[in-house]
């Protein structure tokens, strides 16, 4: 039986297959690939806000990745298809995004996540303390 976790207002869910290339000699997928996977579901979830990569550029504003956390449970293999979520869960004074990586057929739990990331004035090389008023608006939710 697959677990679903509850609808979050800021999510993406993204399916994907795992690739030869993806593997270890152990021929399950290297454990720095899980990476790549929390990238895919991370650009998706962006996408979904209307805030991806470019949209962060043109609004004057890097969001560098300054914290990453992993721990795995299972391993994929080839072949096998994953389901990749990404939920917002932080975003007054960072952008915090937790990662759920499982099975797609069972739901089985292969990794959970963590990224932290937070704004950087492309002009000054600033880092900002408090989330740029367009992340706000991007969410949805009145600026402080």
């Amino acid at each position: 039986m697959r677990k679903v976790k509850a609808p979050s207002r800021w999510s993406a869910e993204v399916e994907i297959q795992v690739q030869f290339f993806d593997l270890d000699p152990m021929e399950i997928v290297w454990h720095g690939n899980y990476v790549k996977y929390l990238e895919v579901a991370r650009c998706a979830l962006l996408d979904n806000i209307g805030y991806n990569y470019v949209q962060m550029k043109e609004s004057g504003y890097a969001w560098p990745i300054i914290e990453m956390n992993l721990r795995y449970a299972g391993s994929a293999s080839f072949g096998q298809r994953l389901l990749l979520r990404a939920d917002i869960v932080e975003w007054e004074n960072r952008l915090r995004i937790d990662y759920l990586v499982s099975d797609a057929a069972s739901g089985k739990r292969l990794n959970r996540a963590t990224t932290t990331q937070v704004a950087v004035d492309i002009a000054s090389g600033e880092m900002c303390f408090v989330s740029p008023r367009i992340l706000f608006e991007k969410l949805g939710v009145p600026a402080p």
